[in-house]
């Protein structure tokens, strides 16, 4: 039913899909009255106490009139002073009583005087307000057609720290920030190759979002990236403030609880999954980038699984498959076994199960949703409380609370233990977004099982089986490689091979060069041991 419904919504989304211009009124040009464009700038920014107009002239007698405009806040003022202002106000100044302004005094300015780094000519208000929103400054030069934009952004940033949420014991200790150009360069700093490509586009109608995707040229399969590009643009929202916004606009399935995206604040993941044959989403004002495609699979890895031994991260993700097997079933699977099939447990577990539930006054399906939603309060409570304080409502909620229900005789120490489990099962998993999908879909389990014990449990593991071998993301199957085995592609799966075995690219991507390991790379190493043996 969900694809049926997501191949509606996204048939719809590309009967909307036009190459659009977000810049307002591109069309309106420029006046070559200074007078009259600026009146025309400050009617787009009236009532904006934070936008300044600096005027000067030019010429032994004033004759000319030059004009900035820029936000407060939002530009470095030592560049505009030193790069700007001061050659301008110094050299033209010099210039005689009859000099006329003409293109070549345009030009000399543009290529001569100013020593900023990124000067451009544009032609329109569209362009001149979009430039003053983003933080550049505009210099009008009077009876010209035409304004120079010039790069002074420099508002207040936070400096690159380590993630908070992707923690790792060996690994790079650098995290995205929230500036769009910073976490360009992180990713340009790790991949010094000509054919990582960038384009940037600018979303939302109101915020005017710098959005911008990466890809490897000749890595990343050509209509992988004509896709992200293609959502890109059918997005028409008012606002884009994270990039959550850009990943709920251009999912497949909509209804799936599975994120069809994978998201990261490290930079070297990001390099690591583009040199895969991925397509990452950067978005201005959040740390947090996106890639496309991704699979189940992809989502139980951390960064750090490649900097360890194969068999040290081999036992670690298998753990962590068991982990996630226990977040999603257990508390169902202590419900089955308690109400409609005891017997199938040890008699003395079964006899231990019984004799710690006497006098609970709740059956085993009431006891596990009331220990289920009180975990579910505490951790969304040590979540949105400050750090220190959130950690004590975690650890002494957690052991007030359950300790306080067992002697109350609310609930039995079984369940505390299962609760518990459970718990520290879905911390576990890498991905926030799996282990949040888990818990929702506890909730559909302990009903099934409920309702027929370990055969609900069994039909609703069928049901979501079904639904992730028909998942999709970006035309990649979500339970790659396992729907199309190849055992090429198996060395990165739940156990990872030795990297030098690890030959070819992820399949899932359908990278353009497959090679990951030149083949020559083994040819020259025999051929020094050769050497060096025959010495």
């Amino acid at each position: 039913m969900s694809n049926i419904f997501s191949k509606l919504y996204n048939n719809k989304k590309r009967e909307l899909y036009f190459e659009r211009d977000m810049s307002p009124d591109k069309s309106r040009k420029l006046k070559t009255d200074i007078k009259e464009n600026l009146r025309i700038v400050h009617e787009y920014l009236s009532d904006c106490d934070d936008v300044i107009t600096r005027t000067f002239y030019m010429g032994q007698g004033n004759k000319h009139q030059m004009s900035l405009m820029f936000i407060d806040g939002m530009v470095q003022m030592q560049t505009v002073q030193d790069d700007i202002l001061k050659p301008l106000m110094l050299f033209t100044r010099q210039f005689p009583l009859e000099y006329n302004v003409g293109e070549k005094f345009f030009n000399m300015v543009k290529e001569g005087l100013l020593t900023a780094g990124d000067v451009k000519e544009i032609d329109n208000f569209g362009e001149v307000i979009l430039g003053i929103l983003s933080g550049d400054t505009i210099l009008f030069i009077d009876k010209m057609e035409k304004a120079l934009i010039i790069s002074t952004r420099g508002w207040e940033k936070r400096g690159v720290q380590e993630p908070s949420t992707e923690a790792v014991i060996r690994g790079p200790r650098d995290g995205f920030t929230e500036t769009y150009r910073t976490n360009v360069a992180l990713v340009r700093r790790r991949l010094k190759d000509p054919n990582l490509k960038v384009k940037t586009i600018k979303l939302g109608r109101h915020t005017r979002t710098d959005v911008g995707i990466m890809y490897i040229q000749g890595v990343a399969k050509p209509s992988i990236v004509d896709e992200v590009l293609k959502r890109l643009n059918t997005v028409d929202i008012s606002c884009v403030l994270e990039s959550g916004y850009i990943e709920q606009m251009i999912e497949g399935d909509w209804l799936s609880p599975f994120p069809q995206l994978r998201r990261t604040e490290r930079p070297d993941v990001v390099a690591a999954l583009l040199v895969e044959g991925n397509v990452a989403i950067l978005c201005d004002n959040t740390p947090f980038a996106l890639l496309a495609p991704t699979t189940f699979l992809s989502l139980f890895q951390s960064p750090e699984d490649y900097y360890e031994r194969w068999y040290i991260v081999s036992m670690i993700r298998i753990l962590r498959f068991i982990a996630g097997f226990f977040a999603l079933t257990f508390p169902a699977l202590y419900i089955a076994m308690t109400t409609f099939h005891p017997g199938m447990l040890p008699t003395d577990l079964a006899l231990s199960i019984a004799a710690a539930r006497e006098g609970v006054p709740f059956s085993a399906v009431l006891e596990t949703l009331i220990m289920v939603v009180s975990l579910e309060v505490l951790r969304e409570a040590g979540v949105r409380l400050p750090g220190p304080i959130g950690q004590t409502i975690g650890i002494v909620g957690g052991l007030v609370v359950g300790e306080a229900a067992v002697r109350a005789d609310i609930v039995s120490p079984i369940m505390v233990i299962v609760v518990a489990v459970n718990a520290i099962s879905s911390f576990a998993i890498p991905s926030y977004s799996v282990a949040i999908s888990f818990r929702l879909l506890t909730f559909i389990l302990i009903a099934l099982a409920s309702i027929a014990g370990l055969y609900g449990i069994m039909l609703g593991l069928l049901g979501l089986t079904i639904h992730l071998v028909t998942l999709k993301s970006f035309g990649a199957h979500y339970l790659s490689p396992f729907v199309s085995f190849r055992f090429s592609e198996s060395k990165d799966t739940i156990i990872r091979g030795p990297l030098p075995s690890m030959e070819i690219r992820p399949g899932y991507t359908r990278p353009q060069d497959f090679d990951r390991i030149n083949d020559r790379r083994h040819d020259t190493i025999d051929k020094a041991g050769d050497e060096s043996a025959d010495k």
